[in-house]
């Protein structure tokens, strides 16, 4: 991905935001189906027993950040692109609205925007024009851009946030300098920002509303959101 462009005197010149409950939230309810799919799965596909998989389906969330890549470590063999659809195909997208609010709050900052999950592309794409936002971002790293179906590494083991090897990967593909970029994300101890709502981005983050960066949004052109995959 190349620089779309560079701010003189702003303190940030990009914007990484996770996707999942953070640009949505977590009371749509997509959160919840998307656990039971997974638990579902658990059960119908793998052949877990029953009373294993809630526990397990979330402890292993816990340790490896996607309850996906924990069976993937545990040994269990399925198909990525067959998980995904399973889990994500028949999500209540109908949950999400369009948020011209944020839409707004994305628009009027001049620095580039990149979101950075865990998910699908295919996922992504669903969630984004639901909520009126498929074109205020500069790209995706998404589950394929870590992952890629060409890698055989890729069907026995997962990258995923938060290890540190996908947060580097993530860096390098969409060229950031770590030090002048801004990450929204879950909340986690000792995050330099903690936000219960991206909707209080500018009173979280007024920096980003710099005057000079002001000055060269005007100068920018509207980029349409294209998928690193």
């Amino acid at each position: 991905m190349d620089v779309a462009g560079t701010f003189e005197g702003a303190k940030y010149d990009s914007l990484l935001f996770d996707l999942d409950d953070t640009l949505y939230p977590l009371s749509s309810g997509i959160n919840l189906a998307c656990r039971k799919k997974i638990e579902e799965f658990m059960l119908e596909y793998l052949h877990i027993d029953e009373t294993e998989v809630p526990t397990m389906c979330l402890e292993l969330y816990k340790e490896y950040g996607t309850t996906m890549a924990g069976l993937k470590v545990l040994g269990y063999e399925f198909d990525n692109d067959e998980f995904h659809e399973y889990v994500h195909g028949s999500l209540p997208y109908e949950n999400l609205k369009p948020d011209p609010l944020l839409r707004n709050l994305l628009v009027s900052t001049p620095q580039r925007k990149i979101i950075f999950t865990n998910s699908d592309k295919a996922h992504v794409v669903r969630a984004l024009k639901k909520l009126g936002l498929e074109d205020c971002f500069e790209g995706v790293i998404c589950f394929e851009t870590l992952n890629p179906s060409n890698n055989p590494i890729s069907k026995s083991s997962v990258l995923c946030k938060p290890s540190v090897e996908a947060i580097e990967a993530a860096m390098k593909i969409a060229n950031l300098d770590p030090k002048r970029t801004v990450g929204r994300s879950e909340l986690v101890p000792g995050a330099d920002y903690a936000l219960g709502s991206i909707h209080n981005m500018k009173e979280a983050l007024p920096e980003l509303w710099e005057p000079e960066a002001k000055e060269q949004l005007e100068q920018l052109l509207a980029v349409e959101t294209a998928v690193l995959a």
